[in-house]
Formats: C-alpha cells, sequence, structure tokens
C-alpha cells in the first residue's frame, strides 16, 4: 500500500513498555546499550501485508472535440462523459504493534484503511488474518486484531517523559526487511507539520524508511514511546528525520476505538498560532507586539458553540492545560488528547499582560458533551450496493445505491424501504459503498449530525430522508 508523504514522503511508528532497565547512563561521551531495549521490544513489532482488490470505479472524463460541438450547437453538457474503469489490484506493506496477549495490534491509519485483505506475520514468522477494529484518520492510527494467543504485547511508556537528546530506536519493516533496528536521537518534541492540524508528533533522526509505518519508537528502557508515522525527505527515502505519534495520543485513541469504534475528542472551541510564529509575522508587518509572553498559543478564533466561547477572546494567549504548560499548539493538543467531552479542566491564559485562571467543561466536535458513536451500514441497518450497468440505463441515472435489505436501524426508522435507490447524501453522489462510508462519517463528525438523502423508487419518483445519528428521534419520509 502506498504511504502519504510529506513533502514528497511520509510513514510511521509507535506503542508500549515498562521494566527495570541495565542500560548504562548517557554521560561523557559513555556508550549506551540498546541490546536490551531491542530485545524487549522485536517479538511485539509485526509485519502487515495489504491486499486492495480490482474495482470497477466511474470516472469523468471529457473530449475537446465533444466541448466544441456541444458549445456550438448550445448543448450544456461541456462534453463531460463517464466510463467505468477497471482498477488493478494494490499491494503494500507496514509495521504494527502488538498490544494485548490476544492479538489487538496498533498501526497507522494508512497503511490499513483501504485494504480488503490483511495479513500479519510475527517475529516468530507465524502468518494470520486480521480485521479491522477501527481506523482514525486525524490521528492517522488504526487498531487491528488477529486470532491469536501468547502473544508478547509491547509495554506503553510515557512519552510526556521523553527528553529531547535521548536515545531512542526505531523497530519495523522498512522494504520489506523484516525486524529492522536502526537508532537515534530524540531531535524535538511536539512538532507540528500542517498549520492548524491536531498533531504532535516526536521528530527523531533513527531511520525511517516505507514499510516502517505503524512500527514501534523504543526508549533504552524497552518501552513503546510512539508509532513511526511519516519520514521527512525529497526523495520518499529516509534523508534525516522521521516523525512518530507520541504514545499520550496512541493510548487514548486506542481505547476510544476499542470502546466505541470512534475517538472522543475534546476541544476547546478555538482556532490559534504558536506565539512565537503571531510574532515574527508581526515584526515582518513592522509592527511591534507585546504579549506579556513570548510562548504559548495565540488565539485567532473563538467558535460560538465551543467550551471558551465565553471565556476567551482573540488576542488572549493559552498558557497552560490543568496546570500543564503549553508553549505551542501542537503541546495543547497533545494535552486535550487526554480528556473527553464534558470532563472539566483549568485553562491559564494572558489576557493584556495578565495571567488568569478559568475553568471550562469541554465539548466534542458538535459543541456537546455527549460522547460520540460511529455509525456505518451496519449501524445504520441496511445492505446496499451500486447499480449495475443495464439498471443505471433503464432508470437514466449516472449512479446510484440499491437498498438490498433491511433490518432494524435508523434507515427503516426514516422511511426507507428495500428497493429504494439512494443518489445523493448530504449532496455527495453516491457511486459505490466508500462513498456512503464516507459520506456518513463525514456527517459523523460534522455539528448537525444529520444525513439528507436524496432516492429514487424504482418507478422513478423522487424520495428524500432524513436521518440523524445522534438521539433515538424517529425521523418520517419527507416526499419531494
Amino acid at each position: 500500500m502506498k504511504c502519504s508523504y510529506f513533502a514528497a514522503g511520509a510513514l510511521a511508528a509507535i506503542m508500549t513498555f515498562a521494566a527495570p532497565v541495565p542500560v548504562k547512563a548517557q554521560a561523557g561521551g559513555e556508550r549506551v546499550d540498546l541490546t536490551y531495549a531491542a530485545d524487549q521490544m522485536l517479538s511485539s513489532v509485526v509485519y502487515i501485508k495489504v491486499t486492495t482488490k480490482s474495482k470497477v470505479q466511474t470516472m469523468e472524463y471529457s473530449s475537446p472535440f465533444d466541448d466544441f460541438f456541444s458549445d456550438f450547437f448550445g448543448r450544456g453538457n461541456s462534453g463531460r462523459q463517464q466510463r467505468q474503469v477497471q482498477v488493478p489490484p494494490r499491494r503494500g506493506a507496514g509495521s504494527g504493534v502488538v498490544l494485548t496477549a490476544d492479538g489487538y495490534i496498533v498501526t497507522n491509519n494508512h497503511v490499513v484503511e483501504d485494504a480488503d485483505e490483511i495479513e500479519v506475520k510475527t517475529n516468530d514468522n507465524h502468518e494470520y488474518r486480521a480485521r479491522i477494529i477501527g481506523c482514525d484518520r486525524q490521528s492517522d492510527l488504526a487498531v487491528i486484531k488477529i486470532e491469536a494467543t501468547g502473544l508478547r504485547p509491547a509495554k506503553v511508556g510515557s512519552s510526556d517523559q521523553l527528553k529531547v537528546g535521548e536515545w531512542v530506536l526505531a523497530i519495523g519493516n522498512p522494504y520489506g526487511l523484516t525486524s529492522t533496528v536502526t537508532a537515534g536521537i530524540v531531535s524535538a518534541k511536539a512538532r507540528g507539520l500542517v498549520p492548524g492540524a491536531v498533531e504532535s508528533f516526536i521528530q527523531t533522526d533513527a531511520a525511517i524508511n516505507p514499510g516502517n509505518s505503524g512500527g514501534a519508537l523504543v526508549n533504552v528502557r524497552g518501552e513503546l514511546v510512539g508509532i513511526n508515522a511519516m519520514l521527512y525527505s525529497q526523495t520518499g527515502s529516509f534523508a534525516g528525520y522521521g516523525f512518530a505519534i507520541p504514545t499520550t495520543i496512541v493510548k487514548k485513541v486506542v481505547d476510544d476505538l476499542k470502546k466505541y469504534g470512534t475517538v472522543q475528542r475534546a476541544v476547546l472551541g478555538l482556532t490559534g498560532v504558536d506565539v512565537e510564529t503571531y510574532l515574527e509575522t508581526q515584526r515582518e508587518r513592522e509592527n511591534e507586539v507585546d504579549l506579556g509572553t513570548l510562548t504559548g498559543v495565540y488565539v485567532q478564533e473563538v467558535l460560538s458553540a465551543g467550551a471558551v466561547a465565553d471565556v476567551l477572546q482573540v488576542g488572549d494567549v493559552v498558557t497552560a492545560l490543568n496546570g500543564t504548560k503549553v508553549t505551542k499548539m501542537a503541546e495543547l493538543s497533545e494535552q486535550l488528547v487526554k480528556y473527553n467531552p464534558g470532563d472539566k479542566v483549568s485553562l491559564t491564559y494572558i489576557r493584556d499582560k495578565k495571567e488568569r485562571t478559568v475553568q471550562v467543561t469541554l465539548r466534542n466536535a458538535q459543541g456537546t458533551t455527549s460522547q460520540v458513536q460511529d455509525f456505518g451500514i451496519d449501524e445504520l441497518g441496511a445492505a446496499l450496493r451500486p447499480l449495475t450497468a443495464t439498471e443505471k440505463r433503464e432508470l437514466n441515472l449516472s449512479s446510484g445505491l440499491v437498498v438490498t435489505a433491511l433490518r432494524n436501524g435508523k434507515m427503516q426508522e426514516a422511511g426507507v424501504t428495500k428497493g429504494i435507490i439512494i443518489t445523493k447524501i448530504n449532496d455527495r453522489e453516491m457511486k459505490t459503498l466508500d462513498d456512503f462510508e464516507q459520506a456518513v462519517r463525514d456527517a459523523n463528525m460534522s455539528t448537525d449530525r444529520v444525513l439528507w438523502i436524496r432516492a429514487k423508487t424504482p418507478s422513478g419518483i423522487n424520495r428524500s430522508f432524513t436521518i440523524e445519528l445522534s438521539g433515538d428521534t424517529k425521523n418520517k419520509e419527507a416526499k419531494k
């Protein structure tokens, strides 16, 4: 499977451990023995092979001749046509870290999210079929499960206690070279690579290459402190720095995926930027600004439905969360990951050069304090399939999903019946089951959590349905 690249290349690793350690101190140039750490973690890192089967996809294309004659004769289709394209099967590989003796494994989302088949090979060469328990694109983490017993789980350490300059190992399967160990130091912590994104990476100069994704970043005590996720490279190969997701984030995401099927994210309801970045921008504009601090998170926007709507204002600087100092946005994101919607936390901020501390109740992305449940085809209670070419021709439709079966669930409650053809959900065209699942995921993370469904009966009558993804309200069919 292709790995996503940052600046032309990306991959990664992460996860668990704790024990007494026969490791020499790192003072005075004294040699550090990393064999203990490697021995403790090697049996907990697995090789993951994924296969995406050949699929038929509908693609739009246009002919320049069609465009010319359409415009000339006043036809308005602009030459847009559709055709079916057979996408060849794809294969890829990555790494994973064993979390439990009975087969729960953490890896990167980008390793497994599109896979039709997942095979896991352990360090002792046993092979297993795996299934996905849950995926989270935002953190790039996923949990998979194999039916096995007696596996050696990694021991999860604290990435909070990791220090810049500390020795670490990256363990994974780069280029299919299984059980590969590389060493380096922690180059930086709380590294944010995409402005505005919720992320906080451990930066290391331990060599990370394609295939290391989902592998372990390990401290000298043999504890999992991160999941390797990406490399920084102009070529797609290691060129100095790699990035791992810290265990503070991993533990929360894994627990939520196992329990809820989705991540319960607590948010403050603000957008911000590092104070350092803000001050640099103002200096470039020749503006002299004194915020009363040189570090923290400068508040650029306060959302009306957020937890801090009545507390913060633009120009404030957040400096601590629950007593833990935050010097930049990535650190604030990492601290927030530890909490659930509904949790009460103390927030320290600076306004007019004066420090203040208030208590706020964290909310979810929808602006409420309730837990978010993951909804998919199974939870909605419908079996779907794409229209065949013959059905498209007979019904004069370019795409659609046919409801082939229903059971008790939200779609049945909304009035959806067997045989109905779903053409759009929230203005997204329904061409494949992936389109349906993505529309549900997007709605699940939106503020209103509603599916607006446009459909047709087999006889061609338009129908529309509204499905709320929260609460027990039974929705009625609305006819157009």
